[in-house]
Order: C-alpha cells, then sequence, then structure tokens
C-alpha cells in the first residue's frame, strides 16, 4: 500500500485519470444532492475557499478499491454571526457503539457495516454561505461563486 501516493493538491491530481474520474464523480454527487447553485457574489458579502483532498481505498487484500476525492469547505474562515450561528456535528459516541455493540452479542444478533457516500451533504444550511468554485469546475460567467444550499464537509 505504501506504493501508491494520494495526492496533496489539485494539480496532481488532475494529472492521473483515476483521479479526475474520482472529482467528476464527488461533483456529480454535489450536483446531484442540490448542495449548490451557480451564482455572482452578492455585493458586501464574501466567499469561503474550498479544497480538494484525496484518498485510496483498499480491499481485504491490499488492492485499490477505488479512488475518492472530496471537496472541502474552508470553514475555518467562516465568521460566527455571519457566516454561521451555531455549530453541530452529528457523531455517535463510542459508549453507545459499545452498547449497541453488546447488545447485539448478547442477543446473537447479525451486524453489519455500510458506508454511506455523502451523508453529511443532507443537511440543508439556513445560513447564506458562498463558497468559491472549485479547481476543475468551470462556468460560463467569470468571478461566480457557489450560493451553498446544503451543508459541506468542512463548514461550521
Amino acid at each position: 500500500m505504501s506504493s501508491h501516493v494520494e495526492p496533496k493538491l489539485y494539480e496532481e491530481a488532475v494529472k492521473k485519470e483515476e483521479w479526475r474520474n474520482a472529482m467528476k464523480n464527488e461533483i456529480k454527487a454535489l450536483n446531484i444532492n442540490e448542495t449548490w447553485s451557480i451564482t455572482d457574489l452578492p455585493p458586501g458579502k464574501r466567499s469561503i475557499g474550498c479544497k480538494w483532498v484525496y484518498k485510496l481505498k483498499f480491499n481485504a487484500d491490499g488492492k485499490i478499491e477505488r479512488y475518492k476525492a472530496r471537496l472541502l469547505a474552508k470553514g475555518y474562515t467562516q465568521v460566527e454571526g455571519i457566516d454561521y450561528h451555531e455549530t453541530f456535528s452529528p457523531v455517535a459516541k463510542i459508549m453507545t457503539i459499545r452498547l449497541l455493540i453488546a447488545v447485539a452479542a448478547a442477543k446473537n444478533w447479525h451486524l453489519d457495516q455500510l458506508d454511506v457516500n455523502n451523508t453529511f451533504l443532507h443537511g440543508d444550511l439556513d445560513e447564506e454561505v458562498y463558497m468559491d468554485l472549485p479547481q476543475g469546475l468551470c462556468t460560463e460567467k467569470p468571478n461566480q461563486v457557489c450560493c451553498l444550499k446544503k451543508s459541506l464537509y468542512g463548514l461550521k
């Protein structure tokens, strides 16, 4: 596995077809989910940046299962009271997971694990948040931005 290199920058990833396809798949999923609309940045508003992150997913035998590209919003640039009002992270506590596994073991239940793509992206946004266009996404007009309708990885 160590012989496989995950790109750190878009400029590195775009050179390889597998990473370009992974980015296309991510953009497609974001579009299907209606995560944003492309618009001009309104006067007096600012946009936050975004970044591509790349990860190789391996099978149990060590072979590459898929190339994963994820678009992250640079939420650390958001300003409280302007870009967001409160934060929320829907994460299960480890004690809850342990309890569920213990009950399943005690009752001899069968457990399955699954990976749901883009689960984080189903939360609607109440705030007005604008994000720079991701690298590789072209528009007909220059200087347009994404008006986020749904949550994106990295947002506050």
